[in-house]
C-alpha cells in the first residue's frame, strides 16, 4: 500500500514538472523578478508603498499551470529578492504571504471552473482577500520593522493608504492578468505545455 502511495507521488511530480514547465517556470520567475523593480509610488503622502506588476506573471502561472505553480514561483521570486533585501526577509515574507493569500482562490477555482464569469467572481474575491492578508502583513510584520515601538500609531495614520494601495494593486494585477491571459493560453496550447 505504501508503495503505491509512493509511486503515485512520484507520477503526480513527474507530470506537473516537465521541462517544459519547468522551464515555463523559470521564464515567469524572471520576468516577476525584474518586473517587481519597476516600482513606483502612487501616494505622495505614503512614498514607501510601491506599486509594481510583477505578481501579474504569479497570477498567470497560477491560472496556466495551476496554483502550486503559481505559490513555487512566487517563493523563488520573493527568495531572489532577498539579495538585497532592506528588510532582512521580512518584507520578502509578507509580500509571499500577501501574495499567496491573493492568488490562491482564482487559480484553484480555476482548474475546476474555466468559465470568464467564474474567474471575474474569484477574482474579486481575490482582490478583498489580497487586501486584507495586506492589512495584517503591514500592521503585525512590516510596521513593527519600520516603526518599532511607535507601530500602532503608525499604523492607524498610515492605514487608510495601505488599504487603497493594495485595493488597487490587486485590481490592477488581476485586470492585467484577464487582459494577457487569453493570448498566452492560445500560445501555450500550440507549444503543448
Amino acid at each position: 500500500m505504501e508503495e503505491t502511495g509512493k509511486k503515485g507521488i512520484k507520477a503526480f511530480f513527474r507530470r506537473r514538472f516537465t521541462a517544459k514547465r519547468i522551464a515555463l517556470m523559470a521564464a515567469f520567475v524572471a520576468l516577476s523578478y525584474v518586473v517587481s523593480f519597476l516600482e513606483f509610488p502612487i501616494f505622495p503622502a505614503a512614498p514607501f508603498l510601491q506599486l509594481d506588476f510583477g505578481n501579474v506573471f504569479v497570477l498567470l502561472i497560477g491560472f496556466l499551470l495551476g496554483p502550486m505553480e503559481g505559490v513555487l514561483v512566487c517563493f523563488i521570486k520573493e527568495s531572489f529578492r532577498l539579495i538585497g533585501s532592506g528588510t532582512g526577509g521580512v518584507g520578502e515574507l509578507a509580500n509571499f504571504l500577501v501574495t499567496c493569500s491573493y492568488i490562491l482562490l482564482p487559480t484553484v477555482l480555476y482548474v475546476y471552473k474555466k468559465k470568464i464569469s467564474w474567474v471575474i467572481v474569484s477574482l474579486c474575491g481575490a482582490c478583498l482577500i489580497g487586501v486584507g492578508a495586506a492589512l495584517l502583513c503591514n500592521r503585525f510584520l512590516l510596521f513593527p520593522l519600520f516603526f518599532g515601538a511607535g507601530a500602532a500609531a503608525q499604523f492607524e495614520a498610515f492605514g487608510w493608504f495601505v488599504f487603497g494601495f493594495n485595493l488597487i494593486k490587486t485590481v490592477s494585477v488581476s485586470l492585467l492578468t484577464l487582459l494577457l491571459y487569453k493570448r498566452l493560453s492560445n500560445f501555450l496550447k500550440r507549444w503543448r505545455v
